[in-house]
């Protein structure tokens, strides 16, 4: 049996849609969750702090692939029973906001201690300070190593294949299962993985120059 690309590249289309749909879902929910998780540990409650600091230890240190089975088969086991796609939402999401606090809490801590001092000494409050001078910021500083991650955790969708989540990579191993083409469609969705990443990657390289850039202006004119 022959593999014609074309016949097979809707459903390969369609798994590019869901993996996208989930990195998507898991970007949103850990970015938010993860900027909370980020002003929590710089909280003046320290239990809270130790709290998220544990957390995200936690959610660092446990591979993808074994928290998307920790969600999946585990939490029935407490009660919890997820379907598999919201499953690998949940764990990507997870995951996804352990690695994004640590990203935006060293981005806001990078912002200089004399710019929150001065902004204090003009009488702004300390929200005021945190969303008008700290968070513009960090920002503008995290938004190349975040965008990096985001891509890392894009790949990583295809690891929701280990709960038949139909995404780009089950795709590609159905295919393979019914005409006994893994090359070709194994190597097809490696093409669209790519198609994705490359433009994104391009995009996180220049904007590390420009806050390489950025820094170097502020050094010298504090000089």
């Amino acid at each position: 049996m022959s593999l014609s690309l074309v016949d097979v590249f809707p459903d390969l289309l369609h798994g590019l849609l869901v993996s996208l749909q989930l990195t998507a879902v898991s970007s949103l929910v850990g970015v938010i969750l993860g900027f909370l998780a980020a002003l929590a540990v710089g909280s003046r409650s320290r239990i809270l702090a130790a709290i998220v600091v544990v957390l995200v230890e936690v959610g660092r240190g446990t591979p993808v692939i074994v928290m998307l089975q920790l969600v999946y088969f585990g939490l029935p086991q407490a009660g919890l029973t997820l379907d598999a796609l919201p499953a690998a939402w949940v764990a990507l999401s997870a995951t996804t906001a352990a690695y994004s606090s640590e990203i935006l809490r060293g981005a806001m801590d990078a912002v200089p201690i004399r710019q929150r001092e001065a902004a204090r000494a003009l009488g702004m409050s300390r929200r005021h300070v945190l969303c008008d001078v700290v968070i513009p910021q960090a920002a503008t500083t995290a938004a190349a190593p975040l965008l990096g991650f985001l891509v890392q955790m894009f790949q990583a969708t295809s690891l929701a294949f280990a709960l038949s989540v139909p995404e780009l990579l089950s795709r590609a191993y159905d295919i393979g299962t019914r005409t006994f083409h893994f090359l070709p469609a194994l190597s097809a969705a490696g093409v669209l993985y790519a198609f994705v990443c490359i433009p994104l990657m391009h995009v996180v390289r220049r904007l590390e120059g420009k806050n390489t850039a950025n820094r170097l202006r502020v050094a010298v004119a504090t000089k």
